[in-house]
């Protein structure tokens, strides 16, 4: 037997896609519904970005808050046969034990597991308004956890968020993405997820891929607004019903 006869697939790691999605009762209507499509209509795209790479697989974890938490995913899920649920909004904020709950998942005894090792997480929380219960036990743990601080952190602020506590858990107000419209809603889940998708899950320090992710961003963002300037009537002045 030669030695080439001898190779074996070397197993991918995994990245970690978490959503972190308020479903209180101010994101009922054309927020949750906006929000719903985005996500739907992204998954083709993460998953070819997964099939495509030879170093890390790509799944997906999902967690619902408003009145309490619920994880819609009760394990990590290969994005090969996930489809995505509709959310319903109904109840408040409870975003400090959303914090509680991610801080449990991350963890290598929970689903950061995989035999053949993780890379980084990407955190993406989108909310549209400030916690309803105390928030800063849940960050406080969360801020200590290692797998937290090495993660891609992004969070959507829909129309009524509390920026100031969003930027308290991404570590900078430059990953804290205002989302004024249903348009932008649409637009910004699918450039967080595929462009920190793409970043987290190559090779590279967990810094440098933080801060490709920010200046992918901040670019983003400076070509919205110049089109927004450039066009008042423009499809991002699409406002919720």
């Amino acid at each position: 037997m030669g030695v080439l006869d001898e190779l074996v697939e070397i197993p991918r790691k995994t990245m970690l896609l978490f959503f972190l999605v308020d479903t209180s009762a101010s994101m009922a209507g054309d927020k949750i519904a906006s929000l719903n499509e985005g996500i739907r209509d992204v998954l083709p795209d993460l998953r070819d970005i997964s099939n495509d790479n030879a170093d890390a697989q790509i799944k997906i974890a999902v967690l619902d808050f408003s009145s309490g938490t619920e994880w819609i995913t009760d394990s990590p899920q290969p994005l090969d046969g996930f489809e995505w649920r509709n959310l319903r909004a109904d109840g408040v904020t409870d975003l400090g034990e959303a914090f509680t709950e991610l801080n449990e998942k991350l963890s290598e005894t929970a689903f950061l597991q995989d035999a053949a090792g993780c890379y980084a997480p990407v955190i993406i929380l989108i909310s549209d308004g400030a916690p309803t219960d105390n928030y800063r036990k849940g960050l406080d743990a969360l801020q200590a956890n290692r797998w937290f601080q090495a993660a891609i952190r992004i969070a959507l602020a829909v129309d009524g968020a509390d920026e100031h506590v969003l930027a308290e858990f991404t570590g900078s107000t430059d990953m804290v993405i205002p989302i004024s419209n249903k348009a932008m809603m649409n637009r910004m889940i699918r450039f967080v997820s595929v462009t920190s998708s793409r970043i987290g899950s190559r090779l590279g320090s967990d810094a440098t891929r933080q801060r490709e992710v920010e200046k992918a961003v901040r670019s983003e963002l400076n070509e919205l607004t110049a089109m927004t300037e450039l066009d008042a009537e423009a499809s991002f002045d699409d406002s919720w019903q």
